[in-house]
């Protein structure tokens, strides 16, 4: 961080904030999309390139400490944005998903270093963003359409319906347990086409070799939310097709 000082008004005696200046903007090696900004020659921080713009950046440019504290939150932002975008684009995310990643990634941390002088491992402690920016950051996430949890849950729904066949009951408690509301899921499930019963069928041909036993499938298929009626008429529609 920058050293601070304090010089007076030669007529008035009062303290006059000391400007800094913007003496070099470089483009970042691991970064493409981020720039190294240097004020009074040292590196101070990185900012991607709209960030750059949005806070009329130059070289030459002069900034009091209010302003330096504002462009290293821009910094972290910045940082603790890309982070997050990178996680949510992995795979689709709930909004619960998002907030606790967002939280754990302001926890410090203990990681290990390599000494690049002696080569060896060192165990350091990485300071967590500031709480402060969760909100923020799942705020632009959210505005630019990469939270949505109807559209979660309607993937989450397609995939187990093409897969092993889940039950409504199971579906409603795995969406629960993503953080889903119960308003979004009786929506989705609205809008499918799915049936208890063809789930069911899926399960019945996956499991019978594994639970010869009728009784001991019986009790799978009920562990797994189906019920007990339709178990019943499905496993007597197969013993007589047989």
């Amino acid at each position: 961080m920058l050293e601070t000082h304090t010089i007076f008004d030669d007529a008035t005696g009062s303290k006059k904030p000391v400007a800094h200046r913007v003496t070099d903007i470089r483009e970042a090696v691991r970064d493409k999309n981020r720039v190294n900004i240097y004020i009074d020659d040292k590196y101070f921080c990185s900012l991607d390139i709209a960030q750059v713009v949005d806070l009329h950046l130059k070289i030459g440019r002069e900034l009091d400490e209010e302003k330096l504290s504002e462009l290293k939150k821009a910094s972290d932002f910045g940082k603790f944005y890309a982070r997050a975008l990178e996680y949510a684009l992995m795979r689709p995310r709930s909004a619960k998903e998002i907030r606790d990643y967002l939280k754990r990634k302001t926890l410090d941390r203990k990681v290990r270093v390599k000494n690049q002088k002696t080569g060896e491992y060192q165990t350091k402690v990485k300071t967590g963003y500031d709480a402060s920016l969760i909100e923020p950051v799942f705020k632009r996430l959210e505005e630019r359409g990469y939270i949505d949890d109807y559209r979660f849950a309607s993937l989450w729904l397609e995939n187990r319906n093409v897969s092993k066949g889940t039950s409504i009951k199971k579906l409603r408690l795995e969406l629960q347990q993503k953080g889903i509301s119960a308003q979004v899921i009786d929506e989705v499930l609205a809008d499918t086409s799915r049936d208890d019963r063809a789930e069911l069928r899926k399960v019945i041909v996956r499991k019978a070799k594994k639970y010869p036993d009728e009784q001991k499938l019986i009790q799978y298929l009920l562990r797994q939310g189906f019920n007990y009626s339709d178990i019943s008429d499905e496993l007597s529609t197969e013993s007589s097709s047989v």
